[in-house]
């Protein structure tokens, strides 16, 4: 289950940085203002870990041929009997759960961070026209 555990924590790195790639452009987009930056990318991280959380709970639910780790598993690591299956699924259910937690702790430090820029008095005051 070993080899198991390393290609379903090399699949749902990949999907979690492709998230945080969007996430990451969407706070881009919020540049002039960043205390909603943060708080934007506190929202979007906090429903990526909603989501993961999601996929953790129906993965005892999936049939392990349509699960993307079963792709990469070659012939002699793919499980076969229903204990293996049970394990497989366990595997998954809790590399799932181990990236929702690692989301939610981020997204809770983006809150924090907007929460002390608003703070500080970083707060946008609406676009002023230039002087000519």
């Amino acid at each position: 289950m070993e080899m198991v555990r390393k290609v379903a924590v090399m699949c749902v790195a990949r999907a979690v940085m492709f998230g945080t790639l969007g996430i990451g452009c969407t706070m881009f987009a919020f540049a002039y203002d960043p205390p909603a930056a943060f708080r934007c990318g506190a929202i979007l991280t906090l429903m990526m870990a909603g989501i993961l959380i999601l996929k953790a709970h129906y993965v005892l639910r999936q049939k392990p041929r349509n699960t993307e780790v079963w792709i990469y598993l070659d012939e002699r690591t793919r499980p076969r009997e229903p204990e293996a299956v049970k394990r497989y699924a366990a595997v998954l259910r809790e590399v799932y759960g181990q990236a929702a937690r690692i989301a939610f702790a981020v997204s809770c430090a983006l809150f924090v961070i907007s929460a002390l820029m608003l703070a500080a008095g970083m707060e946008l005051q609406g676009f002023q026209s230039i002087p000519r």
